[in-house]
C-alpha cells in the first residue's frame, strides 16, 4: 500500500498568470493619454461650435438690423422739394431739432439742423452716434456715427384730405376728405395707424412748403402750437414757418418721417445696441450687441465736377448733404452669447443708393 502511494503524483495547480505591476502602470497610462485626446478633441469641438454659434447669431443680429437700415436710407429725400425744405429762419427765431421725443430728451450729442436750419433728406452725423457721449471700450474705433433719413410716409394717406383752413397763427389746420375719395374715404386721421403726437408734418401749397410738429390732434385737426418738443413750430420766425403759408391755395398734406440711427449703452452691465428714433417719438431698439456704427458718402462735388468717395464728415468739408449720391455703412456687432471671456466681434458692410438726392449723368 505504502508502495502504491509513494508511486502516486498529485496533479499541479496551474493558476491563470495576472498582470504585473509595471504593466498595470503602463495601461493606465495608456488608457489617461486616450481620455485626455478624447477630451481635448471633446473640448475643441464645442468651441468649435461655440464659435460658430456666436458668429452666426451675431451675424444674423447685424443683419436684421442693416436691412432696416437700408430701407430707411434708401427713401432718403423722397417726396421732399429738390433739395430739401427751409425750416424757420430769420428774425425770432432758434434752431430746430431732430432725434429729440416728447420728453425733450435728445438722443444724440448734436442735436440742431444743420446750415441755418435746413431740412435735408439726409443728415450725416460724423463721430455724433452714442446718446451721450458714452464709451463703448469695446469699440475699435473712437468714432461712432448717427445718420439721418427724412422722406415722405407714403403708406399714410393724408393726401387724400383736402386742408379747408388755418388759424390765424398757423397753428392748426382743419382738414376734410377731398371729394374724389369720398367713395371710399379714408380713416379719420386720429384712428390707429393714424397721425401721432410728435409727427411731423409737411404743408405745401402755391405759396411754398413748411413743416409743423403735431401738438394735438382730432378727427378733423392738428395743432401746431409753439414750443413743441423738436422746436418746429415757430409762429413768430420771420421766413419759412406755417404762418407764411396760410394764404396759399390748393393745400396738401404729408406725414414725414426723420428717423434717426444712433448707439445707446443702457446701463450698467448692458451691452450697447442700435436704436431707430422717428420724429418726435419714443425711440426703439433695433439690435443689441452692436458696438460700432460708421457712416461714409459719395458724394458729387460740383466743384470739380468729380465724385468725392468715403467722405466721413461730408458738413465738415463744405459739402452739401444734397449731393450725397450714396451711403457706405459699416455696422460692427459682438457675440450676444459669451464663451467665457471669448466674444466674437464682426463687421457687416453694405451701401446705399440714395436714388431720390443726387443724380450726376457720368457719361456726360
Amino acid at each position: 500500500m505504502e508502495s502504491m502511494m509513494g508511486n502516486m503524483k498529485l496533479p499541479k495547480q496551474n493558476p491563470e498568470r495576472g498582470f504585473s505591476l509595471l504593466e498595470a502602470t503602463i495601461a493606465m497610462a495608456i488608457g489617461l493619454i486616450v481620455m485626455a485626446s478624447m477630451a481635448s478633441l471633446f473640448k475643441t469641438a464645442m468651441n468649435s461650435t461655440m464659435l460658430v454659434t456666436q458668429r452666426a447669431e451675431t451675424q444674423q443680429n447685424m443683419r436684421a438690423a442693416i436691412d432696416l437700415m437700408v430701407k430707411d436710407l434708401s427713401l432718403a429725400g423722397a417726396g421732399l422739394p429738390s433739395g430739401g425744405i427751409q425750416l424757420p429762419n430769420g428774425s425770432n427765431s432758434s434752431a430746430s431739432k431732430f432725434g429729440c421725443d416728447q420728453s425733450g430728451t435728445c438722443h444724440v450729442p448734436a442735436f440742431t439742423y444743420p446750415t441755418n436750419n435746413y431740412m435735408y433728406g439726409i443728415i450725416p452725423g460724423y463721430s455724433n452716434g452714442v446718446e451721450a457721449s458714452a464709451v463703448i471700450p469695446a469699440a475699435p474705433a473712437a468714432i461712432n456715427d448717427s445718420v439721418t433719413s427724412i422722406f415722405c410716409d407714403y403708406n399714410y394717406p393724408l393726401w387724400e384730405y383736402q386742408v379747408t383752413a388755418f388759424n390765424a397763427t398757423g397753428s392748426q389746420i382743419t382738414l376734410a376728405v377731398n371729394p374724389q375719395y369720398a367713395a371710399n374715404p379714408p380713416a379719420a386721421i386720429n384712428s390707429i395707424g393714424g397721425i401721432l403726437v410728435g409727427d411731423l408734418i409737411m404743408l405745401s401749397n402755391n405759396a411754398g412748403t413748411a413743416v409743423g410738429e403735431v401738438t394735438g390732434i382730432t378727427a378733423t385737426t392738428l395743432t401746431f402750437s409753439d414750443l413743441d418738443p423738436l422746436n418746429i413750430n415757430q409762429s413768430g420766425a420771420q421766413y419759412n414757418n406755417i404762418k407764411a403759408i396760410k394764404g396759399g391755395a390748393n393745400t396738401v398734406a404729408y406725414r414725414l418721417f426723420a428717423v434717426t440711427y444712433y448707439l445707446t449703452v443702457p446701463g450698467v452691465g448692458q451691452q450697447p445696441r442700435l436704436m431707430r428714433q422717428v420724429n418726435g417719438l419714443t425711440p426703439v431698439p433695433v439690435a443689441d450687441d452692436i458696438i460700432n456704427l460708421q457712416v461714409a458718402y459719395d458724394t458729387y462735388n460740383t466743384t470739380t465736377s468729380a465724385l468725392d468717395a468715403n467722405q466721413a464728415n461730408p458738413l465738415g468739408v463744405a459739402e452739401s448733404p444734397n449731393n450725397i449720391q450714396k451711403i457706405n455703412l459699416v455696422l460692427m456687432g459682438q457675440s450676444m452669447v459669451n464663451n467665457g471671456n471669448k466674444s466674437q466681434n464682426m463687421f457687416l458692410a453694405t451701401d446705399v443708393a440714395a436714388r431720390n438726392m443726387a443724380f450726376r449723368n457720368r457719361y456726360q
